[in-house]
């Protein structure tokens, strides 16, 4: 069973409450159509009920008028949500006219809901900025106990199958900390090898990449790399990790054989965690282009209930995809 095929049919066995606060945004609205129709999630729309149902109507989606549309300016909860945000954000000076302000920004409604226990994880970016919808994520849902920083992993999935678990990798952090401290890596490292385990059923091997193997140079960023991979490895025995390591060392068993002859990964290494966000980005968009590789994400790890970005590039087939793990992370986070 293809990847996509098994996170659709994870999500169907248990279907959660996914919200989309761009309920304007046409690739948004078809990919609701699907994901009701499919049985994949049941939907929250913020959005004008009337424009909605007449978009639907249009275009042929019949699916979408069984979603909950909530109208971010005329809802029942509107004082509820609003005295919520207040008690969350009192500390930072929020009163309750910034907060009716707020609720009625369709990212800070779709996070207030999920807060609320009215809906079960969020999925948007097809229209706005990486932090335009992260921001309302941080401020109002937090992250999980224990966990101090969120971070962004992407699945890739390579035609050449003899790369990763058949095909199947995970590349972390592409999207959220810049500038990652030797602690924030390890951390990044430890999230995404439980993210492995509970969306792919898949073991993570960890490559804690840089521009030296095993020290084969000396300079102060790959020595953040070394540390963080033996913070990882004394807290974390069990986690199957080396570095700091070139990236052909950990994905090529011939050159792991010459640069890295000692290192359990030997050279299938199925997780790559880079040094910074600047290395992460840019390889998975270069491995996306140049390998005609599927890229899934950025999935976001420690919050204490799943938002998920999208790329403005993305499409609807995308949208449908990052919901289903949205789904199956909410499942996860209620076992």
């Amino acid at each position: 069973m293809s990847f996509v095929n098994r996170v659709r049919a994870q999500a169907k066995k248990n279907m959660q409450t996914i919200v989309l606060p761009e309920s304007t945004e046409p690739r948004t609205l078809e990919a609701a159509n699907t994901v009701i129709k499919e049985k994949i999630a049941n939907i929250i729309l913020i959005g004008n009920p009337d424009f909605i149902a007449q978009y639907a109507a249009e275009h042929n989606l019949p699916y979408l008028l069984e979603a909950q549309v909530i109208d971010p300016l005329n809802h029942p909860k509107q004082e509820e949500y609003a005295q919520m945000i207040v008690e969350l954000r009192k500390n930072k000076g929020v009163d309750i006219d910034a907060a009716r302000a707020l609720i009625k920004n369709p990212l800070y409604l779709a996070a207030t809901i999920i807060k609320a226990g009215d809906a079960d994880g969020e999925v948007a970016g097809a229209e706005n900025a990486t932090q335009n919808v992260l921001r309302p994520g941080f401020q109002l849902i937090k992250t999980q106990e224990g966990v101090s920083i969120v971070s962004g992993v992407f699945i890739m999935i390579m035609k050449d199958k003899n790369f990763g678990d058949n095909g199947v990798m995970l590349f972390a952090d592409c999207a959220v900390n810049p500038e990652p401290t030797e602690d924030e890596l390890a951390e990044i490292a430890v999230r995404t090898a439980k993210t492995a385990h509970s969306l792919l059923n898949m073991t993570a091997r960890i490559a804690m990449l840089s521009f030296s193997t095993h020290g084969s140079a000396k300079h102060k960023l790959t020595e953040k790399v070394a540390r963080a991979t033996e913070i990882v490895k004394a807290n974390h025995p069990n986690i199957i990790i080396d570095g700091e390591m070139q990236v052909d060392a950990a994905i090529v068993p011939e050159v792991s054989a010459k640069k890295s002859p000692d290192s359990i990964l030997k050279g299938t290494a199925n997780t790559l965690i880079f040094p910074s966000l600047e290395t992460g980005n840019i390889a998975y968009k270069l491995v996306q282009r140049f390998a005609h590789a599927e890229a899934y994400g950025p999935i976001l790890q420690g919050l204490a209930k799943p938002i998920n970005d999208l790329s403005r590039g993305c499409s609807v087939e995308d949208i449908i995809n990052v919901i289903a793990i949205t789904a199956i992370q909410a499942q996860n986070a209620k076992n």
